[in-house]
């Protein structure tokens, strides 16, 4: 029998006292952004927040629970921005929004620094492990966002990325799903045997924990070969964006197959109106009905994208929809 998760991206917006609270100790400057050497009085600050976004997602019943990745400033480059071997520089846009992050310019060799192991650990003492997920960028993803001063060629450069995401998914706390956002898979899709290296990167970050492993595309559909390699990468399940494209994502799945388990990005994560929870289930049925050969065994009912740009009283209640969602999904299944 088909298991319906409900559960979000992580990359929370923050509260709205914790935008107040923080804007007072942090300051409005950029060198004021997060660079993992902040205070004590930050850190508490930050603190609460997560506890916070944690019990908003258990009142929502959702199945998985994430951190919320609060302290992000450089959304998905966060893990590099914060690095000792990593120069953050310009303004860069985030992919086609308004949104902007540091360009993290890696300038010597790469070494885990444990910022989202302990991110996680804290959010541990809040959450079973049977209900935690973590939440990184994939390989491709930080790659295509970073600068590289160092290594001197693609190869080895993915390969260090890769690498120094393994270290870091290998000091996590017990966690149930590792979910690795790869939204640059469709935005810069990479070329002829750069697709190929991109998988095995994935597959070396998913070999790191023993949890079940997603990777989840978005912001529309991936390229035929892109996904074909993509499938060779060891993972539970892939996600697919439904809310920005639908026509050639199915026509993907159908021509190619796909993971034991899928993720459907069936909630708008940019867009403040409110879904339906019947109509997310019944966007998650069109989508099962369009694939008629194929059984999964778990469907994951997620955001297509970040929450993070949604204010967070309008994050709340697309919460409360996935979690209706996917109740309604286990009554009358898919």
């Amino acid at each position: 029998m088909t298991a319906y998760v409900s559960t979000t991206t992580g990359l929370f917006p923050l509260p709205d006292w914790a935008k107040d609270e923080l804007s007072d100790l942090k300051g409005h400057q950029k060198h004021d952004l997060i660079d993992g050497s902040e205070g004590p009085a930050v850190l508490e600050q930050y603190d609460e927040a997560r506890a916070e976004v944690c019990t908003q997602q258990r009142r929502s019943d959702l199945d998985r629970i994430t951190e919320g990745q609060l302290r992000w400033d450089d959304m998905l480059a966060h893990p590099l921005a914060v690095a000792d071997a990593v120069e953050t520089r310009g303004i860069v846009r985030y992919y086609d929004n308004n949104n902007f992050y540091r360009e993290p310019v890696v300038t010597d060799e790469l070494s885990p620094t444990g910022d989202v192991a302990t991110e996680l650990t804290e959010a541990r003492e809040l959450v079973d492990a049977s209900d935690l997920q973590a939440v990184l960028p994939g390989p491709y993803t930080l790659f295509d966002l970073a600068t590289d001063d160092y290594y001197g060629d693609e190869t080895s450069f993915l390969e260090a990325i890769a690498d120094f995401l393994l270290e870091e998914v290998s000091r996590f706390p017990d966690h149930e799903t590792l979910l690795l956002l790869e939204p640059s898979l469709v935005t810069s899709p990479p070329g002829d045997g750069l697709d190929e290296r991109a998988s095995a990167a994935i597959d070396r970050v998913a070999n790191a924990t023993d949890a079940d492993v997603v990777v989840h595309t978005y912001w529309g559909p991936l390229e035929e070969k892109v996904y074909a390699h993509l499938l060779d990468a060891t993972v539970d399940a892939v996600g697919f964006d439904f809310v920005t494209e639908q026509d050639q994502t199915v026509y993907n799945l159908q021509e190619y197959g796909t993971t034991d388990d899928i993720w459907l990005g069936l909630v708008d994560g940019q867009n403040t109106l409110l879904e339906d929870p019947e109509a997310v289930r019944d966007r998650a049925q069109w989508v099962l009905d369009s694939l008629p050969t194929a059984s999964f065994e778990t469907v994951y009912l997620a955001p297509n994208t970040e929450t993070f740009y949604l204010p967070y009283s309008t994050y709340q209640k697309k919460l409360a929809v996935l979690g209706e969602a996917a109740a309604l999904a286990e009554v009358s299944p898919a």
